[in-house]
């Protein structure tokens, strides 16, 4: 109740550390988020303030980030927004953290192939399988399209 929750578009600027506890599995990135603006002036596309988050994730999020995430990955993340302010050697400093409740590829610039772990398994993830070819094989000649036989319609 009365938490800020967050979803934030980026890519993950650090490689994910991954660690086994008592308490359960862990694992937190940092996350670079970088608006882009239209410059009327330049005409093109401009790259604006880049925000820096920890991404925090726990239990089997934890376990499933550590194998599926890498520097780099377009990725959104979905939690609860954590601001922090502290005094380190006379600076003060402000760090923004994201308790994420999820974390998934941006699939408007990629793809991923989703795979759910087995059942009762706490380990890493199995390793990815390769992508499977959707693309239908062009006919062998020309004619062999023009010698396809169509079938009937069934009408119930």
């Amino acid at each position: 109740m009365n938490e800020t929750t967050v979803c934030v578009v980026g890519n993950v600027a650090t490689q994910p550390v991954y660690r086994e506890a008592p308490t359960g599995a862990s694992a937190r990135f940092r996350l670079a988020v970088t608006s882009r603006y239209w410059d009327r002036e330049k005409n093109e596309w401009v790259d604006g303030h880049t925000n820096f988050f920890t991404v925090w994730a726990k239990r089997s999020l934890a376990t499933n980030v550590g194998a599926s995430v890498s520097v780099g990955d377009p990725v959104l993340v979905q939690g609860r927004l954590k601001v922090r302010t502290e005094t380190r050697d006379g600076q003060s400093w402000t760090s923004a953290d994201i308790d994420a409740t999820a974390v998934g590829h941006d699939l408007s610039r990629g793809t991923s192939a989703f795979r759910r772990p087995p059942k009762g398994d706490t380990g890493p993830v199995s390793p990815p399988r390769p992508e499977p070819s959707w693309e239908t094989p062009p006919p062998a000649s020309p004619d062999a399209a023009s010698q396809q036989r169509s079938e009937p319609v069934g009408v119930t």
